[in-house]
């Protein structure tokens, strides 16, 4: 018999304003504990000395954290030109060091080859994984080791602010998996001056903005009360990037046992992904074909 979760039953995303500091997974456990939720999880780890939206997903909702990870991010950070660090950011030791500092027109210039389809060089220093092993822990090491590019959809790069001749403020909205590190580094390289990352917040992620998440000390003075819970939201909000089709009671019985069930018309096309409601709750995630959805995921709310 399987042992029952301790904590309560709770479905729905509480999204955190991330402090610098703190790993992302102490900020889940930090929510967890909180409200006493049986089941939480992140959609997108931001580095511990990064800031910003960090939406948490409690129960049912943890099944719809994928869909936000794919969704698009916003991030807004500041570059130090003239230097390269080990770890592409500033909790590292600098590695390079360079006189030259580009104008704004040529930072500017410079903008157009990182957005679009781009293949990008994850830091050694980050959670991918090389050979079964992540690669933070094997450049810890002194291992000697390569990242493979990968690709990355960049949809827009932009310079916001120019601080010194040292600095540069830019924002960017990319895709998923996308390292702020790396394009500093690669920008600083292009620019023939080096560069690293010395801030970064994360300002939106898919429908979550971090002017509307709660801080760690607004969740520590509210733990262990129902006053948290009414910044519960919705499960749904997780899968606002799918088309809703709306189902009847015998397609939501249906499909809440993991069978194909009837969906109502609508504008979605055969083999779209798309999400089942009834009474506005979230019944199912599924392929739409011929009046039918054929689910993926099943919610139990």
């Amino acid at each position: 018999m399987a042992r029952k979760r301790k904590g309560r039953d709770l479905s729905g995303w509480l999204v955190v304003d991330k402090p610098a500091g703190m790993t992302s997974t102490a900020v889940v456990n930090k929510v967890r504990w909180a409200m006493d939720a049986q089941k939480a999880g992140h959609a997108g780890t931001l580095d511990p000395e990064a800031t910003g939206v960090l939406a948490v997903a409690l129960g049912e909702a943890t099944k719809t954290v994928p869909f936000i990870t794919d969704a698009l991010k916003a991030y807004r950070f500041t570059m130090r030109l003239g230097q390269a660090t080990n770890t592409d950011d500033a909790e590292g030791e600098v590695i390079a060091t360079s006189d030259a500092r580009p104008s704004d027109d040529q930072i500017k210039a410079a903008l157009g080859q990182f957005v679009g389809d781009i293949m990008q060089v994850p830091p050694k220093f980050s959670a991918v994984k090389i050979d079964g092993q992540r690669a933070y822990k094997l450049a810890r090491d002194g291992e000697d080791f390569e990242v493979e590019a990968r690709p990355l959809w960049v949809e827009e790069l932009l310079m916001t602010d120019r601080p010194d001749a040292d600095h540069v403020e830019l924002e960017m909205t990319c895709g998923k998996g996308g390292y702020v590190r790396s394009i500093a580094r690669d920008l600083g390289a292009a620019l023939g001056c080096y560069g690293h990352v010395v801030r970064l917040r994360r300002i939106w992620s898919g429908p979550f903005d971090a002017e509307d998440g709660l801080s760690v000390e607004q969740i520590d003075a509210m733990a262990k009360t129902t006053e948290l819970d009414q910044y519960l939201r919705p499960l749904e909000e997780g899968l606002a990037d799918l088309p809703e089709v709306k189902c009847t009671p015998e397609g939501a019985a249906k499909l809440r046992n993991g069978n194909p069930g009837i969906v109502l018309p609508s504008d979605v096309e055969y083999g779209d992904e798309c999400w089942a409601s009834l009474g506005g709750k979230a019944v199912a995630v599924g392929i739409y074909k011929a009046g039918e959805l054929h689910p993926s995921r099943v919610f139990n709310q």
